[in-house]
């Protein structure tokens, strides 16, 4: 690397770590200065995590050096990257529910008078620091009161009161929509004015240009390259996986067959209302709509996993028992939910039992397991999806978030599932696994299954997308066909202004804007649809 610059903060050389099976980290080099946004870019796995594990104390490296202003130094825990003046913010944040706002802000370093822990002394700071990143909350709200926009700035305070010279962010935008990602910019060029520097990880090739000014890319443990923020996107691409993506939403279109999944008035009181839809065999339906919209909730609904109050859900015209998981599973209905690790996965279970899961009770004969048959169908899908691995015993907490997702999309491979409900099925996902997970969907459509797929990313839904539902303050705006869905139409009927090319907004029942629609908007900081529902998939 170069000689170190009067503005470096940190610098990393030849850092290497490894796990037993796998070399996470193999000779990794970076920096960052004063005042900067450096982007830490790589597919899941390329070592991201692990890195910035090493600068927050929860991993030390076995070999390499770490220089925090001119000095090497040992982070062997949190207290030791807290004390050189490096704060982390993951994408789960790190706040107690049940905690104040303040009280989550000074955890562990309340201030004390007497002897006693000085609460309005802690509050008035708190109060300080929400008002330096602009959010308006009360430092005595209950941190499980906060939406999840809010909850990201509460992180940020918390790291301020650290006086935090080397921010880290882990994915901030992942939860986040689009009014509420700019809202969170202007704070991060706030900090970036003020001197901090701030080592930013995203999977949105869109923000980098936005927001950085150096990009240094990872792969497979290694740092292949360091280039400015204003790079092509085709060569951040290049220099994630190793080769160029043709076609970033490569969807197959097949002709669309009998409707598989019915769906009719669906109700649930004050959560969404008269909802009617179907998906046909061969066919990928997509659900767009801003958060709050009632998109997972008319999902889960589906499922069987939440109640309702009245309508239908019909799967090959059989209608299913209300509220019965069970029912939905024997007809062949798959769900991988948004939250893949708080409702998709068993983490500290394996890989090959997490992907049995759904076909545990099919193979079970006088209540024996076939553990031989679910290994080798395990071993099977786990090779057709192209798991990164040590093993298939290796436990699902390990793997990265792209080959997460994979193993939960393969248990409903496994199942043989005619209908597949995906919700966010690439949030926090590279641009590579990506591509895969579309292939994926193409291959299940090919194969006569129904794909109904929600998402917050409204390039990903259109390009995807054989027809586009669009949701509103928990009701159906509008339906637009592939050839007429834009992103302009879309959030056209998503916020209740009718444009031209969505004439369905003023005919559809219960559009934004007619009188049985609700008046008032959904707040931009409530919380992510379906993040705080209970129940495992």
């Amino acid at each position: 690397m170069s000689s170190r610059s009067p503005d470096e903060l940190l610098r990393i050389e030849g850092i290497r770590k490894t796990f037993p099976g796998v070399v996470a980290l193999d000779g990794v080099d970076f920096d960052l200065r004063r005042g900067e946004v450096h982007v830490l870019l790589g597919e899941n796995g390329a070592g991201k995590s692990t890195l910035i594990k090493m600068l927050s104390g929860a991993h030390t490296p076995d070999s390499g050096r770490i220089v925090v202003g001119g000095e090497e130094v040992r982070i062997q825990n949190a207290q030791d990257s807290e004390r050189l003046g490096i704060a982390t913010i993951y994408q789960e944040f790190n706040l107690v529910p049940d905690l104040t706002v303040a009280e989550n802000i000074f955890l562990g370093r309340q201030p004390r008078r007497f002897g006693m822990i000085d609460r309005r002394r802690m509050d008035a700071d708190a109060e300080v620091l929400l008002k330096r990143v602009g959010v308006d909350v009360s430092p005595r709200a209950r941190v499980r009161e906060l939406g999840i926009a809010r909850l990201q700035m509460v992180e940020i305070a918390k790291a301020l009161s650290l006086r935090a010279r080397v921010l880290i962010m882990d994915e901030p935008t992942a939860v986040l929509t689009s009014e509420e990602v700019e809202r969170l910019f202007a704070i991060v060029r706030r900090l970036r004015e003020d001197g901090v520097g701030i080592v930013f990880i995203t999977h949105h090739l869109e923000e980098i240009a936005a927001l950085g000014d150096r990009v240094t890319v990872l792969r497979d443990g290694r740092s292949v390259g360091q280039v400015p923020a204003s790079a092509p996107e085709d060569e951040l691409v290049r220099l994630m996986v190793g080769r160029s993506i043709e076609q970033q939403y490569p969807r197959e279109r097949t002709g669309a067959g009998e409707a598989l999944l019915k769906v009719e008035g669906l109700t649930r009181d004050g959560v969404f209302h008269d909802v009617s839809f179907e998906v046909r065999a061969g066919e990928v339906v997509g659900i767009a709509g801003l958060v709050g919209a009632g998109r997972t909730e008319v999902a889960r609904a589906v499922f069987g996993a939440d109640p309702y109050d009245s309508g239908a859900v019909r799967v090959g015209g059989v209608r299913l028992r209300r509220h019965d998981v069970n029912a939905a599973l024997e007809a062949g209905v798959g769900l991988v939910p948004e939250d893949r690790k708080g409702q998709g996965l068993v983490l500290d279970a394996s890989v090959a039992e997490n992907l049995g899961l759904v076909t545990l009770r099919s193979a079970t004969r006088a209540g024996l397991v076939d553990l031989k048959g679910q290994y080798a169908a395990a071993e099977r899908i786990a090779r057709q999806l192209g798991v990164r691995m040590a093993g298939l015993g290796q436990h699902v907490r390990t793997l990265s978030g792209g080959n997460q997702q994979k193993v939960v999309i393969g248990k409903w491979l496994l199942a043989d599932t005619k209908v597949l409900i995906l919700d966010e099925p690439t949030r926090g996902i590279d641009v590579g696994a990506k591509v895969e997970i579309y292939q994926l969907i193409n291959e299940l459509t090919a194969a006569g299954a129904a794909v109904l797929m929600i998402s917050s990313d409204l390039p990903e839904v259109l390009g995807m997308s054989d027809r586009v539902l669009v949701m509103a303050q928990g009701r159906l705006a509008g339906e637009l066909d592939a050839a007429e869905a834009t992103q302009d139409a879309v959030m056209a009927l998503a916020v209740g202004t009718p444009s031209a090319g969505s004439s369905d907004a003023s005919g559809f029942p219960g559009s934004p804007g007619s009188p049985d629609s609700p008046s008032s908007p959904d707040s931009p900081d409530s919380p992510s649809n379906g993040t705080e529902a209970s129940g495992g998939h």
